[in-house]
């Protein structure tokens, strides 16, 4: 996606070298007010180094980055002041408290007096860090060091939010915490997450882009993501393994059957069952299946229609030219 001139982020054909190395490779794309945007790629696609350009950590071998309508290399601290930055690891003064921390990054913000209290008052209620303000930050867990950086990132309301790794170190309930945090600021801002966790793509991404080998292999919303799997549309059911004994011969005696996947699971057995190419719309096979299990006795513990898996997506897009399974065979 190029960029747009209603965008409140706008990158065009971006590119960072090192020496001989490109880390990127004319990256292109654009996040409008309201877009939550996932950033997905394997480690050393270029993620985290486009993120340090978009913020004007680092400057770009060429390319242009427009934020709020204010080109990076022209306007940097313009720019600067409306961005919001988490970067990978959270670096923050491990001497200081969080209270000390933020009271710092206020000032660098410019707040003083009862803004900058109401400021920090905002945004340690939003991250829940309030437990531990007095308490060193080399001393915090790193889900509270997550947190305090989370902190930092969103003291001064900035219209543009940049993530590197928002959830890394979080428990289960933390991270229900932050993603919830960023649903409710999403829709006055244009926010930027790099991940490796697939399911925050599902559960707060309106958007996201595959980057691999410095250049983007994807774009589009989950959805469109999940509909360029594999399994978009399969057939997917769960029953103990006592009983799938030459269950994949018949389903796949079924008319419209193009596969069947089988896949032991301990005491139960999965199967998937495919459909041809251009039968997306057909939801028959479902319905069959089910009068087939009633029909057979079958006991299924669950059968439900593959909206596609994002995991399979990510995986055939970024896989390494050179990568074989066990057999030697290209994985």
């Amino acid at each position: 996606m190029t960029a747009a001139s209603n965008s409140m982020i706008a990158i065009g054909n971006l590119v960072k070298k090192f020496g001989p190395f490109t880390a990127v490779d004319g990256v292109s794309f654009s996040v409008a007010k309201g877009e939550v945007l996932g950033f997905l790629g394997p480690n050393g696609a270029g993620k985290s180094t486009t993120m340090k350009m978009v913020t004007g950590y680092l400057a770009p071998t060429d390319g242009t980055i427009s934020v709020c309508g204010h080109k990076m290399d022209e306007e940097t601290l313009a720019a600067q002041r409306l961005i919001g930055y988490l970067p990978e690891g959270a670096p923050a003064y491990t001497d200081m408290t969080p209270l000390e921390f933020l009271r710092f990054i206020a000032n660098v913000r410019g707040l003083k007096g009862p803004a900058a209290k109401a400021a920090i008052d905002k945004a340690v209620a939003r991250t829940e860090i309030g437990g531990v303000l007095e308490q060193a930050i080399d001393t915090l867990s790193k889900g509270f060091r997550r947190r305090v950086g989370l902190a930092q990132a969103i003291l001064h309301d900035p219209a543009v939010l940049i993530m590197d790794e928002p959830t890394d170190g979080l428990d289960p309930n933390q991270k229900y915490a932050v993603r919830r945090l960023i649903a409710e600021m999403a829709p006055e801002k244009a926010i930027i997450i790099s991940t490796h966790i697939l399911e925050e793509v599902d559960a707060i991404c309106t958007r996201a882009l595959i980057i691999d080998r410095g250049q983007i292999v994807a774009d589009g919303t989950p959805a469109q993501l999940m509909a360029r799997s594999r399994y978009h549309n399969a057939v997917s059911l769960i029953m103990p393994a006592a009983q799938s004994g030459g269950v994949a011969e018949v389903l796949g005696a079924l008319p419209g059957v193009a596969a069947v996947e089988a896949q032991p699971r301990g005491e139960d057995a999965a199967f998937t069952v495919f459909q041809p190419q251009g039968a997306e719309g057909d939801t028959r096979l479902i319905d069959e299946i089910a009068n087939l299990a009633k029909e057979k006795g079958w006991t299924l513990r669950t059968l439900y229609r593959e909206p596609g898996r994002l995991d399979e997506v990510f995986r055939r897009l970024t896989r390494p030219d050179t990568e074989t399974d066990a057999s030697g065979e290209a994985a």
